[in-house]
């Protein structure tokens, strides 16, 4: 039987996939492939692609599939992939999951299992809202409405900032966008291994689901924080 495992996760942003693609990724031992992280990386490297993928992202606008499917097709053929990813962002378009099914067929890797992360909208732009970013590991945190002054990461103590399209107008775009190719892609994965989970819960909760799903044992891990998983700077 061939143990080696694909999943994908569909959800719109702020639905948890980074959260659970990182505990997923420590209970299989394969990488969380995040497609905005390959993407954020590109755009800091000041290159000519670079700048133009910024200026994408910024606006909340979604890559072209050509592009898309090259990058992503250049990851997973890593040697850290042999035994399988977990892949957080794509396909968002039928068009990608279907060169993403050519491409499993051409490297004999098995075909995906589909975890979709069902949350209504009002409570993406609730936590996108109150989400920052790590500036050196890039580690994503929530912290509490309201907050102010200067919040840095708990592990390297690095500031963590709002992200460029985590502001209204983008995060309405990334929506908009989502929604339009969403209904498309469960069209298309719901004959296969496709597994419809509540986001809108606990991390904890969501967990248990997913894991449930794919038949694994889940053992909720140690809280060290009690809340916001941030620290707020000295003054």
């Amino acid at each position: 039987m061939d143990t080696r495992t694909v999943l994908i996760f569909l959800g719109p942003p702020g639905s948890g996939k980074g959260t659970q693609a990182s505990r997923l990724s420590a209970a299989l031992g394969i990488p969380a492939v995040s497609t905005g992280e390959i993407l954020r990386h590109e755009c800091e490297s000041g290159s000519e692609l670079g700048r133009a993928l910024s200026a994408a992202l910024s606006s909340g606008q979604l890559v072209g599939d050509n592009l898309m499917n090259q990058i992503v097709g250049r990851r997973i053929q890593a040697a850290d992939c042999s035994a399988g990813y977990i892949l957080d962002g794509y396909p968002r378009t039928v068009t990608q999951a279907r060169c993403l099914d050519q491409l499993l067929a051409k490297l004999g890797m098995p075909g995906p299992t589909v975890i979709d992360f069902s949350i209504p909208a009002r409570d993406v732009v609730a936590r996108l809202e109150r989400r920052l970013q790590c500036t050196h590991c890039g580690r994503i945190f929530s912290v509490e409405t309201g907050w102010h002054g200067q919040l840095v990461c708990e592990v390297d103590g690095a500031a963590l900032v709002k992200r460029a399209d985590d502001h209204a107008v983008a995060i309405r775009e990334r929506l908009l966008a989502y929604k339009q190719n969403a209904r498309e892609l469960v069209r298309f994965y719901r004959p296969r291994g496709y597994h419809r989970i509540r986001a809108s819960r606990t991390p904890d909760e969501v967990s248990r689901d997913i894991f449930s799903a794919l038949r694994l044992h889940w053992a909720a891990p140690v809280t060290r924080r009690h809340a916001a998983f941030a620290t707020r700077a000295a003054c």
